[in-house]
């Protein structure tokens, strides 16, 4: 396949808006690519999308964007990192993250389930589970989000949930099987599912279910992590800078991540090293850090990175993120298209972050 044009991507990235480049304004050494002692792509967003007028059949713009991202998945491990960039080749990935919206219709109710079936067995055929069994050669480890299941009472939801029994290398998985954790070459992974929720002291309606992501998020870091002060990676699907903000009580059931979780939630993790958290769901790339508070300025806190939509149906425009985690440093890169995956192109940036 052609890659589209550097210009293109540029344009891209000045729309998205400019963030720091690792050599250059941070004016550090960057790890070689090939040192990385983890590596794994953040896919966010993929709404696989069944027909309306034919529920039983998928979207052929739907279907085939997803396919043409997993291929592009299959064929970037091995290749060359542009030169500004840092060059180096980039390694075989320990896996795909997919930070949820997996499928589209799984919060559209009852009368869709059809639709959310088609969708569910669409997502299970190409992208399998541990590698191999479907169109992607990798590992993924997949959240659910808004699209998937709300309320955590969905097909899409019953399908993690059974993955997850099947799901090679997890360490933990909570009581009711949705949540779950797993080691990458000494990084700790935890996959929290559309927000890190159900803080005893809430005892307000939700407008998500986290079905208790929180309570397990806590136990899981006492068991697993404890003082060893490896790095800790968080996945959940929702942004949480924007509902760090305490608001009207009236207000909280429109709230999409409830203020008290996100503050209990950053008080749970504050004593551990966070290398980074995951999230989709704004479909646009962002990168920064967050303190707790809804600054996406401070330069102080946990590195958070929020990936762009990876394959929704409705824009030509998706991308990815390339993580690699060395030592106490991580990088991070984005590789995107314009054109619905027929080709594809690196940001002409990297950002780094200690660790």
């Amino acid at each position: 396949m052609k890659r589209q044009s550097l210009a293109t991507s540029l344009n891209r990235r000045r729309f998205l808006g400019a963030l720091p480049l690792c050599g250059t304004l941070l004016q550090r050494a960057v790890a070689a690519p090939e040192e990385a002692v983890v590596s794994f792509f953040v896919v966010g967003d993929t709404h696989y999308c069944a027909r309306e007028d034919h529920p039983d059949l998928m979207q052929e713009t739907s279907l085939k964007t997803n396919q043409g991202l997993l291929r592009w998945l299959n064929q970037i491990p091995g290749t060359a990192y542009p030169a500004e960039l840092g060059g180096g080749t980039v390694p075989v990935p320990h896996g795909v993250i997919h930070a949820g919206d997996i499928i589209d219709n799984g919060d559209k109710g009852p009368g869709k389930k059809t639709m959310v079936a088609t969708e569910c067995a669409a997502f299970v055929r190409d992208w399998g589970l541990n590698g191999g069994e479907g169109i992607l050669r990798w590992p993924v480890c997949e959240i659910h989000g808004n699209h998937d299941g709300p309320q955590g009472d969905t097909q899409m939801i019953r399908e993690i949930i059974a993955r997850n029994q099947r799901r090679k290398g997890i360490v933990n998985r909570s009581e009711n099987g949705l949540h779950y954790s797993w080691d990458w070459a000494g990084v700790h992974f935890v996959a929290l599912g559309i927000v890190a929720g159900d803080a005893p002291q809430v005892t307000r309606k939700r407008r998500y279910a986290p079905m208790g992501s929180l309570p397990f998020l806590e136990q899981d870091l006492k068991k697993h992590v404890g003082d060893s002060g490896r790095p800790v990676v968080l996945v959940h699907h929702v942004d949480v800078h924007r509902y760090s903000v305490a608001i009207e009580d009236e207000k909280v059931k429109h709230s999409e991540w409830d203020y008290g979780d996100a503050q209990a939630f950053y008080k749970i993790i504050a004593p551990y090293r966070i290398a980074a958290c995951l999230c989709g769901h704004t479909h646009v790339r962002r990168t920064m850090r967050w303190d707790g508070t809804g600054n996406v300025k401070t330069t102080k806190g946990v590195p958070f990175l929020n990936t762009d939509n990876g394959a929704h149906f409705h824009s030509q425009a998706q991308a990815v993120l390339h993580v690699t985690i060395s030592g106490k440093e991580m990088i991070v890169r984005e590789f995107a298209t314009t054109d619905a995956w027929t080709t594809g192109v690196w940001t002409p940036e990297q950002w780094c972050y200690a660790i």
